[in-house]
């Protein structure tokens, strides 16, 4: 099985803060918009793989393939992808797999099913010392 899913533009599309015509200093060529994909893939044993790339079919097909034996999809197959989102800056990119790497699955399944009640339910803290669950503060 492929990806062949349109990759579609959502309300949280993230977008450069350089202009996509402004000269790169480093390389000076034309700096053009280029997409990165954070997205989510969930193994046969319900564990979700949360990586980034440049190209979500090519890499989705190199987790189905199980290119790389010692990667976390490898014994895990065949996977689903269940959500992706797009960005335009390679940093940012980085730093929301880094964010959503530290969520539950609960969260991450309640991103994927757009369940933000359940996400927003799921962030809040719910220790004792809370002021929310300690009448004394």
């Amino acid at each position: 099985m492929s990806f062949q899913g349109k990759v579609e533009m959502t309300s949280f599309h993230k977008q450069s803060r350089r202009c996509p015509f402004e000269r790169s200093r480093e390389l000076n060529e034309p700096n053009l918009m280029k997409t990165y994909y954070v997205y989510m893939l969930k193994c046969n044993d319900n564990l979700i793989y949360t990586g980034v790339t440049n190209d979500i079919s090519r890499r989705y097909e190199e987790h189905q393939q199980g290119l790389n034996k010692s990667s976390f999809t490898y014994k895990r197959r065949p996977v689903t992808l269940i959500w992706h989102e797009v960005f335009n800056d390679i940093e940012q990119a980085i730093a929301f797999e880094k964010k959503l790497k530290k969520w539950s699955s609960k969260k991450k399944f309640a991103l994927a099913s757009e369940d933000y009640d359940m996400i927003q339910a799921l962030a809040e803290c719910r220790n004792a010392s809370h002021f929310k669950y300690n009448p004394d503060s």
